[in-house]
């Protein structure tokens, strides 16, 4: 295993070798995982430790994991230092808590990776300057109220009184459909 950066994603990635069909493949980093780690994958009979993917049986209450996957791909607690918790279990089923703070009640054969994703100080990086989320793609947000009239439909004023109009003038909630009373 080798844990590497993508630009397109919050967290670290790791890149695995599978033993059975001599191929390599990527998945997410788990915090605390390194390189040379033997990960393992599988429904039972593997041992609770970080970076092991197990299905949620197998795990017992308290656990902590993430990339939840209910039916073919991981969809839930994906992105950097992320994880969901088993809360309860039935012998069918078993509640989790989301990292958004939802409970919800999934099968207990769905497969989670044990410990939270990668990169957990993600949130903590400073953007330092306007020009740097330039570089990111991110352009300016500017308040059309704050702009001058030539820039904008809403600019010229210290307060609102109009709709809210795109720069071009068309309105963005709609254009009024009610019919005046004669």
């Amino acid at each position: 295993m080798a844990v590497m950066h993508d630009p397109f994603r919050s967290s670290f990635v790791a890149l695995n070798f599978d033993l059975d069909n001599k191929t390599f493949f990527r998945t997410l980093a788990t915090n605390g995982v390194g390189p040379g780690v033997l990960q393992k994958c599988g429904s039972k009979d593997i041992e609770l430790k970080l970076g092991n993917r197990t299905m949620l049986k197998n795990v017992p209450t308290g656990s902590i994991l993430h990339s939840l996957s209910l039916n073919s791909h991981a969809k839930f607690a994906r992105s950097a230092g992320l994880f969901f918790q088993v809360i309860q279990k039935t012998p069918t089923t078993c509640k989790i808590r989301l990292p958004s703070g939802l409970i919800k009640e999934i099968s207990n054969d769905s497969y989670g990776t044990l410990g939270s994703v990668s990169n957990f100080q993600h949130n903590l990086i400073s953007i330092g300057k306007a020009g740097r989320n330039r570089w990111l793609g991110i352009r300016p947000s500017v308040r059309g109220i704050a702009m001058n009239p030539v820039d904008h439909p809403h600019g010229g004023r210290t307060n609102g009184g109009k709709h809210p109009v795109t720069p071009w003038g068309i309105p963005t909630k709609g254009k009024p459909t009610v019919l005046k009373k004669k």
